[in-house]
């Protein structure tokens, strides 16, 4: 099965962090625009997720009309869609009006089966500056839905749940505690326990990475408008990954200002 998954668009104003330009969220309708071309015309994915952060929040009415904005271009995909919630998707906007954006019913949670595989989403949630969470109750869901999965699993959120080292990472070297999953432990026991779960796949950090914890994948997608320049004027990454996954092995290439290449021999 083929799937591909893009992250952190950021729709809205840019983005400037230690007094220099890091986010070209001015570009993320025209790069969006592209990606749909490139999975219609080169790639066609049975399968295209959302990762999160559609938007660089601004304000309740500004957010709900960029999020509409960023749904009209992906409308024209020739593959059904998988939205994940991001932290900044969460700052002005309710769980109700993602709900009602995403046409979805039923809390942000969810997994659904395409093409033989098993999606699970999961809506982790960040405290601005202070920490990131996964509720009990979701961790309690994500067990009974594995346990009744009969088909491999693949599972989607917004933060990392491996340990990666951030050491280099602009954004969250100083800052890790906004960075990782604070109960990543219990959920990577939750998800090992199942003996189900192929890849685990995430954006937030704004870089690309892989771990291998306990024979599963982590793999964490740069955002599509991240600008790989010190400063302005920029360079978006124009970053997207595609996935294919077949019975004992998954391939994943990611495209883009700095592509990548993982191949994992599955047991």
């Amino acid at each position: 099965m083929r799937f591909a998954l893009f992250s952190d668009q950021h729709f809205g104003p840019k983005a400037f962090f230690a007094g220099k330009l890091r986010k070209l969220s001015h570009e993320a309708g025209a790069l969006t625009r592209a990606f749909v071309e490139r999975m219609n015309t080169v790639e066609r994915p049975e399968l295209v997720v959302n990762l999160g952060d559609v938007l660089e929040d601004d304000s309740p009415e500004r957010d709900r009309a960029r999020y509409g904005q960023f749904l009209d271009i992906v409308s024209a995909l020739n593959a059904p869609l998988i939205h994940v919630a991001g932290n900044h998707d969460q700052i002005q906007l309710t769980e109700d009006d993602l709900r009602a954006l995403w046409g979805h019913t039923g809390p942000l949670h969810y997994s659904r089966d395409v093409g033989g595989v098993h999606f699970v989403v999961l809506n982790t949630l960040e405290t601005k500056d202070v920490c990131v969470r996964l509720p009990q109750a979701q961790l309690e869901w994500l067990a009974l839905d594995l346990a009744a999965a009969t088909s491999p699993v693949v599972v989607l959120m917004h933060h990392p749940a491996s340990e990666q080292d951030l050491t280099g990472n602009r954004w969250f070297e100083k800052a890790p505690h906004i960075c990782r999953l604070a109960e990543r432990r219990e959920l990577r026991r939750v998800l090992e326990q199942s003996g189900k779960v192929v890849a685990v796949f995430n954006g937030h950090a704004h870089w690309n990475h892989l771990d291998v914890i306990a024979g599963i994948p982590y793999l964490t997608l740069q955002s599509l408008i991240e600008n790989l320049d010190d400063d302005a004027p920029g360079r978006p990454a124009a970053c997207f990954a595609v996935v294919d996954l077949e019975p004992r092995r998954l391939c994943v290439r990611v495209e883009g200002a700095e592509p990548a290449r993982y191949q994992l021999e599955l047991g």
